[in-house]
């Protein structure tokens, strides 16, 4: 299945559905920032996904860190809530979401670094590296954010 993204774009499709999701910020001792390139659209994006009935939003970070990674981590901090309607997420099954995505800052205490079906790639990126990787920039926002150090997390 793949995706197309668009943002304030007047041809984007009606979405159909409502997803609640989280992503997380994982950095190592360096301050790399782990990326994942996505095999739907073979963009670099941080590990993040749909809420499950049974999480909770940090629990859904986690448990998608680990689904996509392979890494175990520890939710440390929050970067924001981003909820822009003209953020509009296209599968070729027929869905067309809206996102609510909550991001996560987190730390590695386990596991091993190991691709999913869900990507093509795993990285881990330095802040500078971060700029020349094809992004959706809906995702380039949460790491900047990330990057600024704000005194409270972004709400929008």
């Amino acid at each position: 299945m793949t995706r197309i993204e668009y943002y304030d774009d007047p041809n984007a499709p009606e979405p159909n559905s409502m997803v609640v999701a989280a992503s997380a910020v994982v950095t190592d001792d360096q301050g790399r920032i782990l990326l994942q390139r996505r095999r739907d659209n073979a963009l670099w994006a941080l590990p993040g996904g749909g809420m499950d009935l049974t999480d909770s939003l940090p629990g859904c970070a986690v448990r998608e860190v680990k689904e996509e990674t392979g890494l175990d981590v520890e939710i440390t901090g929050l970067v924001g809530m981003y909820t822009d309607p003209r953020h509009i997420i296209a599968y070729t099954d027929g869905e067309v979401r809206r996102q609510f995505n909550v991001c996560f800052t987190a730390r590695v205490i386990g596991g091993a670094l190991t691709i999913s079906d869900e990507s093509t790639e795993l990285r881990f990126v330095s802040p500078e590296g971060v700029d020349h990787l094809p992004m959706h920039h809906t995702q380039r926002l949460r790491i900047r954010h990330y990057l600024e150090n704000r005194d409270s997390p972004h709400l929008g």
